[in-house]
């Protein structure tokens, strides 16, 4: 239970540090910072994970400097890719 709420809060916080960071206008209200953030913390907890184990596991970055650097990094990822997508269908 802890570790879910840690996710929501270090995805509330990534999100918007990346949609401070990310230049240009981004849609989307508190609700989807913090998805996008959450989304973010696991997309850079996974690719961190591959770059330093060599294996892909489905995983949040932790609770420190270092892991709020890795979601920061993986939110502007999900908010790039959500460009993309809604840039498309517009």
């Amino acid at each position: 239970m802890f570790d879910i709420i840690a996710w929501v809060i270090l995805g509330l916080i990534a999100g918007a540090i990346a949609k401070a960071i990310y230049p240009g206008h981004q849609g989307g209200g508190i609700l989807a910072t913090m998805l996008l953030g959450i989304i973010g913390a696991f997309v850079g907890g996974s690719l961190f994970s591959l770059l330093t184990t060599g294996t892909l596991a489905l995983t949040s970055s932790g609770f420190s400097i270092g892991g709020l650097i890795v979601a920061i990094i993986g939110a502007m990822v999900a908010i790039f890719i959500w460009s993309l997508i809604t840039r498309r269908t517009a």
